[in-house]
């Protein structure tokens, strides 16, 4: 709506006795309603977003109210006047008799143009700053848009060049991302542009080793749960908390990477991030299919030592692009035993751009376990589930010492308490799930608008609307689970919407 208002309204609010915001919007839809047609309905012209969101300030002072209301809207000058004359018939709010008086109808984009002409003003005055470029700098600025010019277009989506032809990929969120793997040398990234997976990216995942390489922040969490709803991940690697992919320097980004774990070992954990931050995979499983700049798309990372070590990290890197049928360089130095301590891999991947020869045998044993048997994946996706049921015993054991800690402790736990129950209720959880608030499910808009902390999620046992999905929107809600959802007009990208079905089918 703040794209399109055209004006706002501004009225004053006066009632003979004690009302709240609810009371005010209740009173300006109820008895404005059928009062100008069809096609004047204040409801449907919300619903249709030609009318914005009515926003009520109103404060109580020896037993009565004043305030006032602000309406805006897309409408055209003459509906928007005959809008704000409809409100002001109001003669009572809840149980008060009450008067509302229009002071004033804003042109917004009149505003707006005032701010132009200053800003306008302040620019031509000292904005325009006289440079001329030194060849020197000229060079520089070549030499940096060609460092990046390798960027592909793949079916609309920015890629590296070797997504076409690699048989690993690494799904990222946007164009910058890309950009930043490409001047680390990576080359088999595809970008997936918001937090709706396109289709091509899903299709691509169905025969490629896919590691998902996201922001540490809840947008990347939310996209790898719709990626893995629909395609295949196997990889996930996620940015330091509170950092974009972007934004990281090259060891950072590397050891991103190296710190990737299988999904299929955290897909049924409640947060992702926290989940990969606890696995570690062995330098040397499979180091993220990553295709490079300078040797043509393998990553170099150890040496092929002898056949009785097991098979070399370059053949086991074939998943980034490179051919089988590409000789492997033999090994400068003899095979030696290996280093624990993972420094020498490190010291490998972050050199792989700039010296393509390849690495000692240091971190031969480690190649040799990982990519033969996959010994070291298997047994810690063996060991998760013992972890996972644990955690049931020392709840039980919790419950049966302290009552007051008798909480779900998994979105499906809630839903089936609040929805399956048939509890007429609305639940608020927090970070961890824990219930903040539970309310009627007719004023969860209420309860979610003027919670002190911002829910995390909501449960409603009922239909969640338009109205409901925005203020959610508004406050950061990160999913909405309804009983069933009504007809919504826009969906806010922020916020996941679910059925209590949808939810139990996902699971």
């Amino acid at each position: 709506m703040k794209d399109t208002e055209k004006y706002l309204i501004h009225a004053t609010i006066a009632a003979d006795g004690v009302v709240e915001r609810s009371d005010v919007v209740g009173a300006v839809f109820g008895q404005t309603e059928g009062l100008l047609g069809d096609e004047l309905d204040l409801r449907d012209l919300q619903e249709s977003s030609r009318v914005g969101r009515i926003d009520v300030a109103v404060e109580s002072e020896n037993g009565q109210s004043f305030g006032e209301v602000t309406v805006a809207s897309s409408l055209d000058k003459v509906e928007t006047a005959i809008l704000a004359a409809a409100l002001e018939t109001i003669d009572r709010i809840g149980p008060c008799h009450a008067s509302v008086e229009v002071t004033s109808i804003e042109d917004v984009r009149a505003a707006k143009r005032r701010e132009v002409v200053e800003r306008a003003k302040e620019l031509i005055a000292g904005g325009f700053e006289e440079t001329s470029l030194a060849s020197s700098d000229v060079l520089d600025e070549v030499r940096d848009a060609a460092r990046v010019e390798g960027i592909v277009d793949y079916e609309g989506l920015p890629a590296g060049p070797r997504v076409g032809d690699s048989d690993a990929v690494i799904v990222v969120e946007g164009r910058a991302d890309v950009l930043t793997l490409l001047d680390c040398g990576i080359k088999n990234a595809v970008a997936v542009e918001g937090t709706n997976v396109p289709e091509a990216v899903a299709d691509l995942t169905a025969d490629r080793t896919v590691t998902a390489f996201l922001d540490g922040d809840r947008g990347g969490e939310l996209i790898l749960r719709e990626l893995a709803q629909v395609g295949e991940v196997d990889y996930v690697a996620f940015a330091p908390p509170g950092e974009s992919v972007e934004d990281l320097d090259r060891d950072a980004l590397f050891e991103a990477l190296r710190g990737k774990v299988p999904y299929a070992s955290l897909a049924d954990a409640a947060d992702l991030r926290a989940a990969a931050s606890d696995e570690e995979v062995p330098d040397g499983d499979d180091p993220g299919s990553v295709a490079r700049v300078g040797d043509g798309g393998a990553v170099p990372g150890d040496s092929p030592g002898d056949d009785s070590a097991g098979p070399s990290t370059r053949s086991t890197e074939s998943p980034s692009g490179e051919s089988a049928d590409e000789p492997a360089e033999p090994a400068s130095e003899p095979a030696e035993p290996a280093d624990p301590e993972p420094t020498e891999t490190d010291e490998d991947l972050d050199s792989v751009a700039d010296d393509p020869e390849p690495a000692t045998d240091a971190d031969e044993p480690d190649s040799a376990t990982n990519d033969g048997l996959d010994a070291d994946p298997v047994d810690e996706s063996d060991a998760e589930p013992v972890e996972s049921s644990a955690e049931p015993v020392e709840e039980s054991e919790t419950d049966e010492t302290d009552d007051d800690s008798d909480e779900p402790r998994s979105m499906a736990a809630h839903v089936s308490e609040v929805v399956d129950g048939g509890t007429g209720r609305a639940r608020l959880l927090g970070d961890e799930l824990d219930v903040l608030d539970e309310v009627d499910a007719a004023d969860a808009f209420d309860a979610v608008e003027s919670a002190e902390t911002a829910p995390e999620a909501v449960v409603v046992d009922g239909t969640v609307d338009q109205r409901l999905l925005d203020v959610a929107a508004q406050r950061g809600v990160g999913d909405l689970v309804g009983r069933d959802l009504g007809e919504f007009v826009k969906r806010p990208v922020g916020t996941r919407v679910l059925t209590a079905a949808d939810l139990r089918a996902g699971s």
